[in-house]
């Protein structure tokens, strides 16, 4: 079984899903699909305190899926430039076996449909 690390030629694929698995983190990356925003700006819609955004963002950043910049005192994050490209590529080689599985499942529902139809007449 392929091992995906963060150090294999993969982009850091366990990475990037590891990051990507804790629901808050999900809607921060939906919050940064839509621009750069501060920490703060981040943390507004989340009943949690601001150091636990700031760890949620840390474990983003360590995924390589959010990079920050600080201008004085405030840290504004953005979306990494092709930080999916690894977790896209791979769903895209999952795709086509999954796609076969189902045509053959269809391809037996209705051969089946068929034959009970057969029965009926």
């Amino acid at each position: 079984m392929p091992k995906y690390s963060s150090a294999g030629p993969d982009g850091g694929l366990d990475s990037v899903f590891r990051a990507l698995a804790d629901p808050t983190r999900r809607a921060i990356v939906e919050r940064l699909a839509r621009g750069p925003a501060s920490v703060s700006d981040l943390a507004a819609p989340f009943d949690v305190a601001l150091p636990t955004i700031v760890q949620h963002l840390k474990a983003l950043e360590a995924g390589q899926v959010v990079s920050s910049a600080k201008i004085g005192r405030v840290r504004t994050y953005q979306l990494a430039p092709g930080a999916f490209g690894a977790a896209i590529e791979w769903l895209g080689r999952q795709r086509p076996p999954a796609e076969r599985q189902l045509d053959r499942l269809a391809a037996l529902l209705e051969k089946s449909a068929k034959t009970t139809q057969g029965e009926g007449q």
